[in-house]
């Protein structure tokens, strides 16, 4: 398939996955005339990328693990494994953050809430 219909079916630009090529995350054949050549693979990189890019990877840190993906090896595999335990802590990291945020926040809604009912029992602003 050519670049359109990889953005058509994965919903990225074609400038993007130009830049994903550029940054060595994907790759492709070419044409005799140069055109850009892919797979129902490319499909499922792209949505890997996406989904990497979506928690906050870099492109540089998905460009670490993806030689691994295409071209398996011991000192391949060694490099992602390592580069994916640092993203997974990360991203623990930052659900945890994510979570006490939602907690306090469900704390300020309570507070919002009670205000604004105490206010509508009595019709008047409750000072605190």
């Amino acid at each position: 398939m050519r670049i359109g219909e990889l953005s058509a079916r994965t919903g990225v630009s074609p400038r993007s996955l130009r830049y994903y090529e550029q940054q060595g995350l994907l790759a492709c054949e070419r044409t005799p005339s140069g055109q850009r050549c892919y797979s129902d693979d490319h499909v499922r990189r792209v949505a890997l990328i996406q989904a990497f890019l979506g928690a906050g990877m870099s492109s540089r840190t998905i460009a670490r693990m993806v030689p691994c993906m295409t071209e398996p090896n011991p000192d391949r595999a060694r490099i992602a494994l390592t580069a994916m335990h640092q993203e997974r802590h990360r991203i623990s990291s930052t659900i945890g953050s994510l979570v006490a945020a939602r907690a306090e926040l469900d704390r300020l809604i309570d507070v919002n809430l009670n205000f604004l009912a105490d206010t509508a029992e009595t019709g008047r602003v409750v000072e605190g």
